[in-house]
């Protein structure tokens, strides 16, 4: 066990060392007169409930890159969404669709197949990245002077929220199991739209399998609510 939990706490390391993120970091802003709950609230409000991405998409794994285009569907109020990735040619690799229970892979090519259950896995990707983008009411709270942390139980583990900057955005979101984070996911280069607002870039680390997304906005549309 012990052992274990060495060779997670080198890979985290390693991974973070190689990291070269391409956005601008949230510039920091002290929150002391932030109350956290009326933060929450207003980025909350803020969010699409239901929307579509076009979105650049780059894979690395094991010192392997792979550029692809992602369209992603979402409907968080349902907790349903759709997920086709595609090469920069336009072919279509896969296609799938979940809920907050399940996944059903409505295409994939051969080659996908020597790599597991694909479906599943982006589909729990997906999960993570564009749903709970709030704490829950249970969260504790540790404000310091430039973030809200909120900590919450999730599972066998712990999920982090960490808001920041002028617009009391969403910059963090961490999931701690026994061995310490198992993945991380970092917004980026918030934008207003059309009165909502939402991150133009994202990256995705899997400490636990050592790989990473890095997701770039293209094109956003949702539904006025």
């Amino acid at each position: 066990m012990r052992r274990g939990v060495i060779l997670v706490a080198i890979l985290h390391v390693l991974v973070a060392a190689c990291v070269r993120v391409p956005f601008q970091e949230t510039k920091l802003v002290s929150l002391d007169s932030e109350d956290p709950r009326s933060m929450v609230e207003r980025f909350q409000k803020g969010i699409p409930a239901s929307f579509q991405l076009l979105t650049s998409v780059v894979f690395e794994y094991n010192s392997r890159k792979f550029a692809g285009i992602g369209t992603v569907q979402i409907n968080s109020s349902d907790g349903v969404f759709k997920v086709a990735g595609m090469n920069p040619m336009g072919v279509k690799l896969f296609e799938l669709s979940g809920d907050q229970h399940s996944v059903t892979s409505r295409y994939s090519i051969a080659d996908f197949s020597r790599y597991g259950d694909i479906a599943t896995a982006v589909g729990n990707d997906i999960r993570r990245i564009y749903f709970d983008l709030v704490p829950g009411p249970e969260a504790s709270i540790w404000k310091r002077k430039y973030k809200l942390i909120f900590r919450q139980s999730s599972g066998p583990g712990s999920l982090e929220y960490i808001f920041a900057g002028a617009g009391g955005d969403l910059i963090e979101k961490n999931y701690y199991g026994d061995s310490g984070l198992v993945w991380r996911i970092s917004y980026y280069e918030y934008r207003d739209q059309d009165g909502k607002r939402w991150p133009q870039g994202i990256v995705f680390l899997n400490y636990q399998y050592g790989y990473r997304l890095t997701i770039r906005q293209k094109e956003l549309h949702f539904e006025h609510n």
